[in-house]
């Protein structure tokens, strides 16, 4: 079986062609990107990385988070994509997507995003959308985005379940090896809790000099948060690994790599 990864060298991409090539069956695993020559925005090369395969995972996401660019790059990308998957014959496209994408419709990068998922709806290829929600190695980057004036962070209590990253791995190998759903399923961490005390215990570990401060207005990526915006349903599939636990080891990991490099 010939599975082909689009946006194979990305956090997810990365880990899940590692895991892939790992597993004792016999399949090919093609990790598709820029640099492999396989441009989902021009088309270039997706034909020829797409021929014999049987199964599509697109994990890319667009490079850009401006409302009208991040809808250019996915509503190209998927034209291009499912144009070259007809041609291939492909029995399963899988695609990753965030958990409160229909409810934070007030951004234009989710926006972009919920098109990118109409598409694979209406494609006509046999499909599994999964929704995770924010992975914990994104800790940062909320951080940064929500810096205001000085050194404060301005984040919100609204409820967030993130998740190890390895764990959204993990839940689309089983997608990979099972039949096509045709349907949307989440995934999400194990504990459920306030963003702001997330941030603020990545603020500590990572010893940031950042100020957090709770506001019920704080922003996600620009868009205003309700209390159930971010989490799962009560279906989704739970990650076992805590943050807690994560992040030590993580961060651990970073500091050594630092001192030895």
């Amino acid at each position: 079986m010939k599975i082909v990864v689009i946006g194979g060298t990305g956090l997810i991409g990365t880990k899940l062609v590692s895991k892939l090539r790992a597993l004792n069956y016999d399949h090919e695993v093609v990790s598709a990107s820029p640099s492999s020559g396989v441009n989902t925005i021009t088309g270039e090369g997706l034909t020829k990385a797409l021929t014999n395969a049987q199964i599509v995972v697109d994990v890319s996401n667009s490079p850009y988070f401006d409302d009208q660019a991040a809808l250019n790059f996915f509503e190209a990308s998927g034209h291009n994509i499912f144009k070259a998957e007809k041609v291939a014959g492909i029995q399963h496209h899988i695609a990753l997507s965030v958990v409160g994408t229909n409810r934070l419709q007030k951004s234009g990068y989710f926006q972009a995003k919920q098109t990118q998922e109409d598409l694979v709806k209406t494609s006509g290829i046999p499909y599994t959308i999964l929704r995770s929600t924010q992975f914990f190695e994104f800790a940062g980057a909320i951080a940064r985005s929500a810096v205001t004036t000085g050194n404060e962070v301005h984040i919100p209590p609204a409820g967030i379940q993130p998740i190890a990253a390895a764990e959204v791995v993990e839940a689309l190998t089983d997608i990979i090896l099972g039949a096509p759903l045709n349907n949307t399923v989440e995934v999400a961490g194990p504990v459920a809790m306030p963003m702001d005390e997330w941030i603020r215990y990545y603020l500590n570990i990572t010893e940031d000099y950042h100020q957090l401060v709770t506001d019920a207005h704080g922003r996600y990526f620009g868009v205003e948060l309700q209390e159930e915006t971010l989490l799962p349903g009560e279906y989704a599939r739970l990650g076992k690994l805590t943050y807690e636990n994560w992040s030590h080891t993580y961060y651990s990991k970073l500091t050594s790599d630092s001192i030895r490099g």
